[in-house]
């Protein structure tokens, strides 16, 4: 068997041919198709659009979610397809993680079955863009906190308050929004063009430069009652979609964590120093080899928590740690492969630096590194140590 440098102990061997399919097919999307602009459009801060419907074409809009156009694949399927993403860039797999794990599942989970036929097809085609808003400019971490407030008015809720640092926003056909009311928080359906809403990008950003982000405003929105996702029943609801979400990022990220290791090994492969390669010095070969070594750690981790999310027997605080340790390893790749190239390592002729700045946002988002870590450490004592 040979060994690879990005799967040192074979975490991969054993998926089926129809798994393969998919990473190859994904592989080959992302090379030929958005690879190529990807540093012109990471320094214009360009998200290419273009690229969703033929996304949608390929199934990898919504596709572990079965029914209403859905592919229904596996869990490790759809692992595969967030890393192949993530190797892209991470402005590419955020867009399909919102629009899957975030948007669709909390319509497919919560919602009605005229949302789930009115909304799903059209937005696993990619012809219907979806976004989550759940994260305020002053309730972060602390969801529960959110002032935005829906308040019943006959036959409508009238909404107010604003949500920020969202995906997808801007060019959103939707927003799944949670608010506050007087029955606890619940899950509303917002739709482009309704009055009193509004979508304005956030520009200036140094991280996800390829990717859209933005803020909700409501000012006295007012949506029909038809549009409350009937089954929410409080922040809890929110935080299961967070978790669909966060086991992509399981997966992505170790493919932005793989392509900085490959970067490295051709790079001091072929780099002259001291009349010798750079890979023959003894430091050089030790860095790469704590790379290989944690994203090896990172893909059986990864394929572990496939194996407990299809047994559905997965719980949040094993995810928290998966999230929380493969979002580190791919920084320390993106941040070692950086160093080693040196100068080099700066210039958008290399794609490290890209992964690092996006991985500094994917380290925050979705739950912070040190909130993931508290979620783990009340798991293992019993204890919350979050206040």
């Amino acid at each position: 068997m040979d060994v690879q440098a990005t799967d040192f102990l074979g975490a991969f061997d054993n998926i089926d041919e129809s798994q393969k399919l998919i990473k190859e097919t994904v592989r080959k999307f992302v090379t030929e198709k958005f690879q190529p602009n990807i540093t012109e459009n990471f320094e214009k801060g360009y998200f290419p659009k273009e690229y969703i419907k033929e996304m949608g074409n390929l199934g990898l809009l919504g596709c572990n979610l079965t029914g209403y156009g859905c592919a229904g694949l596996d869990e490790v399927s759809y692992g595969l397809i967030m890393k192949e993403l993530e190797r892209g860039d991470s402005g590419l797999r955020s867009f399909a993680s919102v629009q899957s794990s975030l948007a669709m599942y909390a319509i497919h989970a919560f919602g009605s079955e005229k949302q789930k036929s009115e909304f799903l097809p059209h937005m696993a085609k990619g012809e219907f863009i979806g976004c989550f808003g759940l994260t305020e400019p002053d309730f972060g971490s602390n969801p529960a906190g959110m002032k935005t407030f829906a308040k019943k008015d006959g036959d409508d809720w009238v909404l107010n308050g604003s949500k920020t640092w969202i995906t997808n926003a801007p060019i959103a056909n939707v927003a799944i929004v949670w608010a506050q009311t007087e029955s606890g928080i619940r899950g509303f359906l917002v739709e482009k063009g309704t009055k009193g809403f509004s979508a304005p990008e956030i520009h200036h950003k140094l991280s996800l430069r390829a990717s859209i982000t933005g803020s909700l405003y409501f000012d006295n929105c007012r949506i029909p009652k038809s549009n409350m996702l009937e089954n929410t029943v409080g922040l809890k609801n929110a935080l299961m979609c967070l978790n669909q979400a966060r086991f992509g990022i399981i997966f992505g990220v170790l493919g932005a964590a793989e392509d900085c290791l490959n970067e490295a090994l051709s790079y001091t492969k072929e780099r002259i120093m001291f009349d010798k390669p750079l890979a023959s010095f003894q430091l050089i070969q030790r860095k790469l080899v704590i790379m290989a070594t944690e994203i090896a750690k990172g893909n059986l981790l990864a394929m572990q928590l496939a194996k407990l999310k299809h047994e559905k027997t997965v719980q949040p605080a094993q995810i928290s740690m998966g999230k929380q340790n493969n979002v580190q390893i791919a920084l320390d790749c993106a941040r070692t492969t950086r160093d080693i190239l040196g100068a080099n390592g700066i210039s958008g002729e290399y794609r490290c630096m890209r992964h690092m700045c996006n991985l500094e946002s994917v380290y925050t988002y979705e739950g912070t590194n040190d909130i993931h870590l508290l979620v783990v450490g009340q798991q293992l004592t019993g204890i919350p140590a979050f206040e």
